[in-house]
């Protein structure tokens, strides 16, 4: 049996249709998409639902491709696999340094290409906090790729608006040397205060989708 590959022309089908249902229960608002540059660059958000990878795709736009880095226990179920695989994510060990999850995101950004990562590693709800991850600051900082920081509502109220905020988008700044875990660290949890701070106007009170 022939591998899926990752296919342009279904992720713009599947946006569609997903974005099409969900619009049955929410109403969108997507903030600060002047912003959006062209070329290479490292989308990060805060997570707090299943649907947010749908979310940051509406935000960006049925034209831009970006590939999810996802958990490997998502390539292993063959149905879910198929899906995730056509609609060109990355499979990461979460567990380890994955070198290959590394490569095939700089292979993207070699190409001009998104890249979409939750920075915080896991879902985390509006009463909780997680030290951010490492990862996305580090590729970012060796592609020499810019960070876009997006804010999503942690609470989504079911047919309310749901304003995702599009933040400017950043280097990091070369320290001309090798950085330290600590500073990666440190650049992880700054890159969360600016997308916390991106929602710091935000109203997204009430209870629906997580």
């Amino acid at each position: 049996m022939k591998r899926a590959q990752p296919s342009f022309r279904f992720y713009r089908w599947a946006h569609r249709i997903s974005r099409a249902l969900l619009s049955i229960f929410f109403r969108f608002e997507f903030r600060g998409r002047e912003r959006i540059p062209a070329g290479a660059a490292m989308i990060c958000s805060n997570h707090s639902s299943l649907i947010d990878p749908l979310l940051l795709a509406y935000a960006f736009g049925v034209g831009c491709y970006i590939h999810f880095l996802a958990k490997k226990e998502l390539f292993e179920t063959p149905v879910v696999s198929f899906v995730v695989i056509k609609l060109g994510a990355i499979s990461v060990n979460r567990d380890m340094m994955d070198v290959s999850a590394i490569k095939r995101t700089l292979e993207y950004f070699k190409n001009g290409e998104k890249v979409g990562i939750f920075p915080e590693g896991t879902r985390v709800s509006e009463a909780e906090h997680v030290a951010a991850k490492n990862g996305a600051v580090k590729i970012a900082d060796r592609a020499e790729v810019p960070l876009i920081p997006v804010f999503i509502p942690r609470r989504k109220k079911f047919f309310s608006k749901l304003s995702v905020v599009i933040g400017e988008p950043y280097y990091i700044e070369s320290n001309g040397g090798k950085r330290s875990s600590e500073e990666y660290s440190q650049l992880a949890e700054a890159l969360m205060g600016k997308i916390e701070a991106l929602g710091s106007n935000s109203n997204s009170t009430g209870a629906g989708f997580s």
